[in-house]
């Protein structure tokens, strides 16, 4: 629950939140990124290091290459993806990168199985809190979700205010299509992930993420046969409900 000071920053953050959406309705996602950083206050940007996650990390990198960016290992990602990460922050000389874990693994999961019995257990444990801790230090944080991932984002916004927090999320390529990520990726020679040309267009943990056959869904890999879509758990009005992942 919000107490009083946290509640009315993000009363006001959400008028905010409405009034950015409205001024940078039209603009282009370096505008949006360079907007952040001017008007937000101290901001990261949370990154999966996942199959188009190099995008954003350019445009980030070409604003500010020292500008936080918070990677979660949930020490179930797949060998590629940590291999990934470093190869990209390289490339992209990006100075600021945080790997953050829960530290609390052996505790709460000591088999390591607690995916397979409750995995929104799971990824609270090993991705949200771990991520929401990270994040308590910033008045705002920036992900790479967009409208045409999945169901649950199709009215996302550029700017959102997070869910019983202060604090103001912003999605630059909320708007960017499929086809706007190939492009961009093709145009400035960006290396994608390697296990997209496995058969993983959405990548998240090994034990929870399967190769999509041709004429799925990007996400339908996820979660496979569960009706799980994201890996975010937050309570609005003391209900559990599902928010974005930050790929």
């Amino acid at each position: 629950m919000l107490h009083n000071g946290t509640f009315d920053r993000a009363y006001r953050n959400d008028g905010r939140a409405a009034l950015l959406n409205a001024r940078f309705a039209h603009s282009g996602a370096i505008e949006v990124i360079k907007a952040v950083y001017r008007e937000i206050g101290k901001v990261a940007m949370v990154s999966s290091f996942g199959a188009d996650s190099v995008v954003l990390l350019r445009l980030i990198a070409q604003v500010d290459r020292n500008a936080p960016v918070l990677f979660v290992d949930t020490e179930m990602l797949f060998d590629e993806t940590l291999e990934y990460q470093v190869r990209v922050a390289d490339m992209l000389g990006l100075t600021n990168v945080h790997v953050i874990k829960a530290g609390n693994t052996d505790f709460h999961d000591p088999a390591g199985t607690l995916h397979e019995t409750d995995p929104n257990a799971c990824c609270s444990l090993r991705k949200t809190a771990p991520l929401q801790k990270a994040l308590s230090h910033y008045d705002g944080w920036i992900s790479g979700r967009k409208r045409h991932q999945s169901g649950t984002r199709a009215r996302l916004n550029m700017f959102e205010v997070e869910d019983n927090t202060p604090r103001i999320k912003v999605n630059p390529l909320a708007l960017w299509s499929a086809q706007d990520t190939a492009r961009f990726m093709k145009d400035t020679q960006l290396p994608r992930h390697p296990l997209v040309a496995k058969g993983y267009p959405s990548i998240g943990c090994a034990p929870c993420t399967t190769p999509v056959a041709e004429g799925e869904d990007p996400r339908a890999g996820r979660w496979r046969e569960t009706e799980k879509e994201e890996c975010g758990i937050h309570f609005v009005n003391g209900k559990m409900v599902r928010t974005g992942d930050t790929t």
